[in-house]
């Protein structure tokens, strides 16, 4: 059996008030997702490890993640916080470079104004990234590529990854905008992009496979097996649908390309990209 990597799950202890983005519909993911949740699931698909992402913004969230991976080796790197707009944000960098286990940071980007990848507060902490060898994810929505792609290409030499193929508006079926824009990004040879969280971007009821369908073949249209990466995102996943599920739609969907291409895919993408040393 070929490795396999999920590079995009999160874990969380629920706290009602911090975590109030998650509202009244989302009852499925009200509770703790701990370690010893994912474990039985990543056996059971297959998979040797994963990539533990940020759910909350806050260094705690990012020590949260840190200590859970001291005690799961299964865990094989983790992507936290850290306020990329502090002056400080060098020595906040260099502290955390002390865990070996952390690969790189994200900003919840999404919940920000469409031109937060412009301010050069923000500018100047993807700048320092580069220093510690730190990988940043980007999270966004579609109508915020045009400044991601300003972005990748202000830092040719940062290495960034795409979360959610910027969650395009897979339920009612928009895509043109989207398409344009994923193939102008992925001209830059610095980003990657994770197929993940697209279960939850289309009708959470109702969804099937044809619905992800001409989507995905954008992404690998545009960025191939070379620069493409499998995430759960686990437990988020869960309100549309079971971590098989999302896991099947996307064996089903690469069963068009060969073993070494499902391989990169699968494993290899992401050892790479997150050095996790596999």
């Amino acid at each position: 059996m070929n490795k396999r990597i999920d590079a995009h799950q999160h874990f969380w202890k629920f706290d009602p008030i911090r975590d109030s983005w998650i509202d009244e519909s989302m009852q499925k993911i009200k509770r703790d997702f701990l370690p010893e949740d994912l474990l039985p699931l990543l056996i059971e698909n297959n998979f040797q490890g994963c990539v533990a992402v940020e759910a909350y913004q806050s260094e705690e969230q990012t020590n949260f993640l840190v200590d859970l991976a001291s005690k799961n080796d299964f865990i094989k790197g983790v992507v936290g916080w850290v306020d990329l707009r502090n002056v400080t944000v060098s020595e906040r960098l260099h502290h955390f470079s002390a865990h070996k286990i952390i690969k790189g940071f994200r900003h919840v980007v999404q919940a920000e104004a469409d031109d937060f990848m412009l301010r050069n507060d923000f500018r100047n902490g993807i700048a320092a990234l580069a220093a510690f060898d730190f990988t940043y994810d980007i999270l966004i929505f579609h109508r915020q590529l045009p400044a991601a792609i300003d972005l990748v290409n202000r830092f040719p030499n940062q290495k960034f990854i795409i979360d959610h193929i910027a969650k395009p508006n897979i339920k009612s079926g928009e895509i043109d905008s989207w398409k344009k824009n994923i193939q102008e990004i992925a001209k830059a040879e610095n980003v990657v992009c994770k197929v993940s969280g697209m279960v939850t971007e289309a009708d959470w009821n109702s969804w099937k496979p044809e619905d992800l369908k001409p989507y995905l073949d954008v992404i690998f249209e545009n960025f191939t097996t070379e620069r493409t990466v499998f995430g759960s995102d686990w437990p988020v996943s869960n309100l549309a649908a079971s971590y098989s599920k999302v896991v099947q739609t996307l064996e089903n969907y690469l069963s068009q390309f060969n073993t070494a291409e499902q391989n990169k895919f699968w494993f290899e993408n992401a050892n790479s990209f997150y050095k996790l040393n596999l």
